[in-house]
């Protein structure tokens, strides 16, 4: 009896911990319905989401730098739990880590006291609820610009889902209604919001493509029913993969989309005998955005200018770098990014010659990386709080990946 009674002790303690621990998730289930019981009816939007339907191979590896990052991956990306981890190393605010999480989680917005519990379930890499699902997104009502801006969007919490649809289909599951904010580029803005030069607006601006929005694109249209179950075949429907450019070449041999999308740098240039001088003029077009993509908050560019001499020589090279280091990372509110559709930015730089040399040229590349190169010490703190060699190697790889310099754009000039 004594042996039985000792035994059954830790049992009984480790199934409260258990129901405990279900329980707060199935607070925020009662909201945020899960994506699977959405699929007993929208089983095509359900595959696309998660990436199952029409799978291709940049959509297994759970987060491509060109874009191909699943919505549905959100909370499940080894590229997330990385530099999450990494960053929580630097000490931040508890309100700066549910901000942190409002996009990736938008379910924290509504329940902002199980963001650390979320959080610990992340860095485990065992999320127990989900991150952008069905209802993340069609639970938002409005958006609206707040001093907590971004996330500009607003959840309202309760069983009327909200969709594009003028006449939703009655039905037994879920009320529904109307919402024109869901044919809008401030809808996707609320998040994406380096995207656009005015996340305010439901247009984009500009002449070239009016009437355009980022549904358009990145949901790739079509005709049907959006519910397996029953419903009009004739509804204009949008595949939820959200696919960005999986290939870098669709950019290179489209002249429009070079000219509207990517940024151009031009120089202007002063030379002395001693120095060249001058301002770097990195423009970028408005429509439909800005590119790279990424997120807004973690991407650095890296801007190299160099002086040679007659003979290709490299006499002076420097390397200014734009973007926030971890440790400034949503401390405050969140700067624009170097690169953002409908601005120039000017850099001024001034190359000092060794003596005796002559500058013939000046070039100047534009880079980019996705994530910041975490300080020496910062990434050991980090690798020493993972638990296996396999993990700390996955880390080391991401870390490798995601912070090379990838081409923007380059230019030279004779002097």
């Amino acid at each position: 009896m004594g042996v039985m009674g000792l035994s059954q002790g830790p049992v009984i303690a480790q199934k409260s911990e258990v129901k405990a621990s279900s329980d707060w998730v199935e607070e925020i289930e009662k909201i945020f319905i899960r994506s699977e019981d959405c699929k007993q009816c929208h089983d095509r939007h359900y595959e696309e989401w998660k990436g199952v339907r029409e799978q291709t191979p940049d959509l297994k590896t759970a987060g491509r730098v060109d874009a191909a990052l699943l919505h549905g991956a959100s909370l499940e990306s080894p590229v997330f739990r990385t530099v999450l981890g990494v960053w929580l190393q630097t000490n931040p605010t508890s309100d700066e880590r549910r901000r942190c999480l409002s996009c990736h989680v938008p379910s924290t917005t509504v329940f902002p006291q199980h963001a650390e519990k979320i959080v610990a379930q992340v860095l485990a890499g065992k999320p127990q609820v989900e991150g952008i699902g069905c209802a993340s997104c069609h639970l938002i009502k409005q958006v609206e610009q707040t001093k907590d801006s971004p996330p500009s969007f607003k959840i309202e919490p309760g069983k009327m889902l909200y969709g594009p649809y003028a006449d939703p289909e009655e039905n037994l599951v879920h009320p529904a209604m109307q919402s024109d904010l869901f044919r809008g580029a401030n809808y996707c803005a609320s998040c994406h919001f380096d995207k656009v030069k005015d996340v305010t607006q439901k247009d984009l601006a500009g002449e070239i493509l009016q009437g355009t929005v980022c549904q358009e694109c990145h949901m790739e249209p079509s005709t049907g029913s959006s519910t397996s179950r029953r419903g009009s075949m004739t509804r204009a429907i949008g595949r939820h993969w959200f696919r960005g450019v999986v290939s870098p070449g669709t950019l290179i041999k489209n002249r429009n989309l070079q000219a509207e999308w990517m940024p151009r740098v031009d120089l202007e240039t002063t030379k002395s005998v001693s120095a060249v001088e001058g301002t770097a003029l990195v423009k970028v077009g408005s429509l439909p955005h800005s590119f790279p993509d990424g997120d807004p908050t973690l991407k650095q560019f890296y801007l190299i200018l160099t002086a040679k001499d007659a003979q290709g020589k490299v006499l002076k090279e420097e390397t200014k770098q734009f973007g926030l280091p971890y440790d400034k990372i949503l401390r405050g509110p969140i700067p624009d990014p170097f690169i953002k559709g409908g601005h120039t930015r000017k850099v001024p730089f001034s190359l000092v010659l060794p003596a005796g040399t002559t500058a013939a040229s000046i070039e100047v590349v534009l880079n980019y990386a996705l994530i910041p190169i975490p300080e020496p010490a910062l990434k050991e703190k980090y690798l020493a709080t993972l638990t296996t060699d396999k993990e700390r190697e996955l880390a080391k790889k991401i870390f490798d990946e995601y912070t090379q310099p990838r081409l923007l754009t380059y230019r030279a000039k004779n002097l």
